[in-house]
Order: C-alpha cells, then sequence, then structure tokens
C-alpha cells in the first residue's frame, strides 16, 4: 500500500485504531461501533485512516444509509414536497435522521458525484448529467447508475464506489482528513 500522505511505500506504520459509529438504516436501523485502523507518515509525522469502503469520512451513517435516504427524499420530490420532512419521517426515529442533515447528505454525494465524474464516465454514460437542481442532477447520477429505489441498490451503489476507489484510490463520497484544506494530488 502506498501512504496516502507523501506516496511512499514502507514509510508509515500502524498505530493505535479508533472507534466510531456506523449506522446503517436499511433494511432496519443497526448502530455499531466497528474499529478503523490507523497508521502515521514517518515522513510527515501525519496520520491516516483505512476506512472500509461502505463507509463515508466524517460520516456515521453508511453509504447505503445515505443513497436509501435520499431515494425516500427523491420519491418526497416528484410527489411535490419542498422539504425534506417526508424522508425524515421515513426512517428509524432512532436514527437521528433531520431534514438538515438529508440536505447536507444531498449536498455532499452531489458534490462527490461531480468531483468523480471524469472517472465515472469512463464506466456509466453520463452524458444525460446536467449542473441543474440538485434533486434533478441527484436523480441523473442514479439513473445512469442503473440505481433505482425498487432494485438492490445496495450491491450496485457498493460496485460504483469500489471501482471509482479502485481507479483513483479515493473515496467518492467525502473527503478524508489527509485532504482537508489541501488541493488533492
Amino acid at each position: 500500500m502506498h501512504c496516502p500522505i507523501c506516496g511512499g511505500v514502507d514509510c508509515y506504520r500502524e498505530i493505535s485504531c479508533y472507534w466510531r459509529y456506523a449506522i446503517e438504516l436499511f433494511p432496519e436501523f443497526k448502530k455499531k461501533r466497528i474499529p478503523v485502523a490507523r497508521f502515521i507518515c514517518r515522513r510527515h509525522r501525519k496520520t491516516f485512516s483505512l476506512l472500509p469502503i461502505q463507509l463515508i469520512p466524517y460520516f456515521q451513517y453508511t453509504v447505503g444509509a445515505v443513497v436509501g435516504t435520499l431515494f425516500l427524499g427523491m420519491g418526497c420530490w416528484q410527489m411535490g414536497q419542498k422539504g425534506f420532512h417526508g424522508a425524515s419521517v421515513e426512517v428509524d426515529p432512532e436514527s437521528l435522521v433531520t431534514p438538515w442533515l438529508i440536505t447536507c447528505w444531498l449536498v455532499a454525494v452531489v458534490q462527490g458525484l461531480r468531483r468523480g465524474h471524469a472517472v465515472l464516465r469512463q464506466f456509466y454514460n453520463l452524458d444525460g448529467i446536467h449542473t441543474s437542481g440538485a434533486w434533478e442532477e441527484a436523480a441523473a447520477y442514479f439513473a445512469a447508475f442503473g440505481l433505482r429505489p425498487k432494485i438492490d441498490r445496495v450491491s450496485l451503489l457498493m460496485d460504483l464506489v469500489y471501482r471509482y476507489s479502485r481507479r483513483t484510490g479515493q473515496f467518492l463520497l467525502g473527503t478524508p482528513s489527509q485532504y482537508r484544506g489541501s488541493v488533492r494530488p
């Protein structure tokens, strides 16, 4: 593995893991604490983590939970609802999903898809994607990926996330700490 801080090999060592929550909403609400492996780059004295691919950096909710909730929101939007309240009441109340949180997720997902557009177009026909309203853009991306609310979106979604990560070495959604406040390599 190459160090994501400096790009070197064997320039890092494992340090103690940290624990974080991983929250899944579909098919049912589950909240688990999971260990995340951490390393330190010896050259730059900065830490990095190996976050499981189904998680989004700085999000407690899984990729499947976020996109599944966006599908609920999209259904409400297509029925003419303006906000995100309809989607927030569709998930388990213990999940603490709010309309504001769904708004943040929609923005983060659209930003991630825009950032990854050039790579994703190698795998999918993205000619119909246009910068427009966030719901329209997210719906167009999901349609291009073959993601629909009624099918097993988790396996298709994870295939998409794996493909992107394998090609770029990056997360499709979210920004890991080593890239916050700096320009990506």
